[in-house]
């Protein structure tokens, strides 16, 4: 059984509350940061377990603290992203509802770590049940004296606030995100400036996904360098891993880093195979916005090398053949799922998401949206497959923020794999709706039915 770090003591009856979370070792990280270790060195143990945001972009966590700028007399943030809205992607949602404190006592860690006196959690505005989870955990840990004014007679006082969200994915951008806090539309900023600089209210500010400041907990208790042990190369730690689409056992699981992919998806730990005894088509490995691979890419590298849960596996051999841990959505297809209805759905989500800022993305989405919907109808041309890699070539690295990019990735990568499933929608127009077409084309990509 893999190691649980985050998802410790997940089943314990009252684990969500102080009380429990407490008697299981909870807010020791926070003891033995205020009482025996400085902010720096609460910095350079981050730095030594060699953590990497868990958001999706998977960036160094302590060289991100490290770049926080400290001019004296100005106020610091740091403001935990919650805003979970890539789709695929549950696992912030399950560790905050079934495991609150282990997020506020991040939060008091990373405060701390950074200087922060006032530190927000901002959480998508559908997820009221985890609102009041949360308000109720910070709650708890103030009337226990582990927030509010000179906590644990350290001298340190924090106050934490949870924000509901709007609803919007652009917020999930971390600059969009803070203009959203300010009370603005969550359009993206232009950068530079960075939130480091001039972040919340102009001030110094660090934005941390929900996991990334819930693995400094077991950081500061076991020392960066236990972590670091666990893990592959520069992907240390665990990983939290949304499971989807059609696995046999979906759900959130924590692995160590480095583990097989194949091992994930057919293990019975894991995901336990493939639902109802079908083969395995594609796989989406990091939340829609990560291109999709077909299951012989996803298995294995182009070099036959087992392709591994890990950054650098995941995105070996680039976008023609590789793809991203992002924020760990792993959906799987299998046999009789369409790719060009799920490159629809994506695309709809994303035109429907995209703030209108930058015009390759407000205009781009647009257009995917339409060709593609009638390439999935019955109303396509063989042009529309070049013109929808056209225009997400002109998308791609034009935008302010992401989302053009994370619209343009998944088009341009089902067309690369699948090209000929969009050329069949094109040739069979009256049958182009139907879920099963024949799949004999794919069998070399298809994975076995039964795994040795």
């Amino acid at each position: 059984m893999a190691r649980q770090i985050l998802l410790e003591h997940i089943s314990e009856p009252g684990i969500d509350t102080f009380e429990v979370y407490r008697k299981k070792g909870g807010y020791s990280a926070v003891e033995k940061a205020l009482k025996t270790m400085s902010p720096e060195q609460v910095v350079e143990e981050v730095k030594t377990s060699g953590l990497r945001g868990r958001g999706g972009a998977g960036f160094p966590t302590g060289m991100k603290w490290s770049f926080l700028a400290k001019p004296e007399g100005v106020p610091r943030y740091l403001v935990c992203n919650a805003d979970e809205s890539e789709p695929g992607t549950f696992k912030d949602r399950y560790l905050m509802t079934r495991k609150p404190h282990i997020l506020i006592e991040g939060m008091i860690v990373s405060s701390y770590a950074l200087g922060a006196n006032t530190s927000y959690i901002y959480v998508r505005g559908e997820m009221m049940p985890q609102i009041r989870i949360l308000e109720r955990a910070i709650a708890e840990a103030k009337a226990n004296g582990f927030l509010g004014k000179n906590i644990l007679g350290s001298g340190y006082d924090l106050e934490i606030y949870v924000h509901p969200g709007g609803g919007a994915y652009i917020c999930g951008e971390e600059t969009a995100l803070l203009e959203s806090l300010e009370g603005k539309r969550g359009n993206p900023r232009i950068k530079p400036p960075f939130p480091a600089v001039a972040g919340l209210y102009n001030r110094p500010t660090v934005v941390n996904n929900v996991e990334s400041i819930a693995a400094t907990v077991p950081i500061i208790n076991d020392g960066g360098a236990e972590y670091a042990k666990l893990g592959i190369g520069r992907s240390t730690g665990t990983k939290l891993i949304s499971a989807g689409g059609n696995v046999a056992k979906p759900g959130v699981y924590e692995i160590e880093l480095g583990l097989p992919v194949e091992e994930f998806i057919y293990s019975d730990e894991y995901c336990g195979g493939i639902a109802n005894g079908k083969r395995l088509k594609a796989v989406v490995a990091g939340g829609s916005s990560v291109p999709i691979l077909p299951a012989n890419l996803i298995l294995k590298t182009i070099e036959g090398e087992a392709r591994l849960m890990s950054y650098e596996s995941l995105a070996e051999g680039g976008f023609q053949s590789g793809t991203m841990m992002g924020s760990g959505g792993f959906i799987a297809f299998d046999e009789d799922q369409c790719i060009v209805r799920n490159t629809w759905n994506f695309t709809r989500f994303y035109h429907h998401e995209s703030c209108g800022q930058c015009s390759p993305c407000r205009e781009g989405t647009g257009w995917m949206d339409k060709v593609l919907y009638n390439i999935e109808h019955g109303l396509g041309k063989y042009s529309d497959i070049d013109l929808l890699v056209n225009v997400a070539k002109n998308i791609e690295g034009n935008t302010i923020c992401p989302l053009g990019d994370a619209a343009a990735w998944p088009v341009a990568s089902a067309i690369r794999h699948f090209r000929d499933e969009f050329e069949w929608h094109v040739s069979n127009p009256d049958e182009s709706m139907t879920r099963n077409f024949g799949l004999a084309h794919y069998a070399d990509e298809l994975s076995p039915v039964v795994k040795d």
